[in-house]
């Protein structure tokens, strides 16, 4: 794993002094121009691009990520994100015209699309670039000011895009706090007009306890298990490379990483030699030795995730290295649905298997839990492709693949449930930071008086025929 010289911490502003300084810059209207936004997205692809190799270091310190990975997953994700932004924000921008019924006429109605004002991103660690930044674009593009909390768990990066933030930004509009528990808690008590929050349905709740306090709008991005189902019709080869890299890309922190598989009983033992081919051919025979395998977060997180290994057999991997906190790509079989490994998102490069007589029991299995992130249906019936999306609710899905539905901008992502409530990405990320205010504009050469008391028979005849 590479290491870098610690950075001092940027010291922790006045939280309500700062709160104030962006709500003073956002009601005289800094943001509102077109201009402004293109600028500051402009800004954070320029800092983006001009300190790659800066990111990509820290991203290695704290989670030992391959530089392709680090750059494709966080840097690269993000540039890409204001590329497609900047493309539509003009024609999201323009007012919507909507029908306006005879009762209103002579007049028009639009929709227009205007910032909610001051808002709070709450970043996690383990993308702690593309989590944090991608975000505040949409906010930025819907013409907010923002305040961006990084994670704690992920020191080097947080500092870099601390102080990055500083260094390309708008100060008095956007600005980057560093700290843990006591920062975000001085944060969350202030008023802010919406929350964005990822993470985990924990700390969720106590986001939205301190949102309810000011009746502040919340986005929670959560996570949960999500479940691979493979049918006895998947062509099996490319459905144990897609699930595998899945699953170990990030050593399997990723919150919408398969969680579980739910494979037809005839296929479990081919479908896990071929996983096993999969990982082989990803690290070799030995993944610790891999430059293209990352390591776990913290102590922490590496001990809860090497006490999950006692849910099941491990028929591959099953190797951990304190001293690295490294855990190998990991497969577990004969595993219990009550056990640990099932009670909640894994989280880490541990993939159970759980053998199923058909389809309709691996979506009972499903429906029975609570509602993931994400599923994945792995069939090359298309009927069965059907049955799966039509007979389960999830935040996202994909079909024959992983991960990738989170590429589309085009796609909202999000949770339902548990998972998560809202959206983003894209236009998905412009439409959460903005409030579609609908504005009817009446002439005023005709005032006719039939709308006006007294109300006569004639009047009330010809009323109720037009409304």
């Amino acid at each position: 794993m590479q290491t870098l010289t610690p950075q001092t911490p940027m010291a922790t502003p006045d939280i309500p002094e700062l709160v104030k300084r962006l709500r003073q810059s956002f009601d005289s209207g800094r943001t509102q121009p077109i201009e402004w936004r293109l600028h500051q997205l402009d800004r954070i692809q320029t800092m983006l691009r001009e300190h790659e190799s800066e990111l990509v270091d820290a991203l290695a310190a704290d989670l030992g990520k391959p530089p392709l990975e680090a750059y494709s997953t966080d840097v690269g994700f993000v540039i890409s994100e204001i590329e497609y932004v900047r493309k539509h924000l003009r024609g999201w921008l323009k007012p919507e015209k909507v029908y306006a019924p005879v009762a209103v006429q002579p007049g028009h109605a639009r929709v227009h699309r205007d910032p909610v004002g001051v808002v709070l991103v709450i970043a996690p660690w383990n993308y702690p670039v593309q989590l944090l930044l991608s975000p505040m674009v949409g906010a930025i593009a819907a013409g907010n000011c923002v305040i961006g909390k990084p994670s704690e768990v992920a020191p080097r990066t947080s500092a870099v895009m601390t102080r990055l933030a500083a260094q390309y930004l708008d100060q008095d509009c956007v600005a980057v706090v560093e700290g843990a528990v006591d920062e975000t808690t001085k944060l969350l008590a202030e008023r802010f007009d919406h929350i964005f929050y990822t993470g985990n349905g924990r700390v969720g709740r106590v986001v939205m306890e301190a949102a309810a306090k000011h009746l502040t709008p919340v986005t929670l991005e959560l996570g949960g298990k999500s479940p691979v189902i493979v049918d006895s019709k998947a062509k099996l080869d490319v459905a144990a490379r897609r699930i595998s890299w899945g699953k170990f890309l990030n050593a399997g922190q990723t919150c919408i990483a398969p969680d579980y598989v739910l494979v037809a009983k005839e296929l479990e033992q081919p479908l896990v030699k071929a996983i096993g081919k999969a990982v082989v051919d990803f690290y070799g025979t030995d993944p610790k030795q891999s430059p293209d395998y990352a390591r776990i977060v913290d102590d922490r997180h590496f001990r809860r995730l090497e006490g999950l290994m006692t849910s099941g057999t491990a028929s591959i991997g099953g190797d951990t290295d304190a001293s690295q906190r490294y855990i190998a790509p990991t497969v577990l079989q004969q595993v219990d649905a009550s056990s640990p490994a099932m009670a909640d998102e894994i989280f880490g490069p541990i993939l159970p298997i759980l053998p199923v007589d058909d389809v309709d029991e691996a979506i009972d299995f499903v429906n029975e839990r609570d509602k993931p992130l994400a599923l994945y249906i792995f069939s090359e019936s298309h009927a069965v492709q059907r049955q799966v999306i039509d007979q389960t609710a999830s935040g996202g899905a994909c079909v024959n693949a992983t991960l990738f539905h989170v590429a589309v901008p085009g796609l909202p992502f999000g949770g339902v449930g548990p998972s998560g409530m809202g959206a983003y990405h894209g236009k998905a990320s412009f439409d959460c930071f903005t409030h579609r205010r609908g504005v009817l504009t009446k002439s005023t050469r005709l005032d006719p008086p039939i709308a006006y008391p007294p109300y006569t028979s004639f009047k009330e005849k010809f009323l109720r025929r037009v409304l």
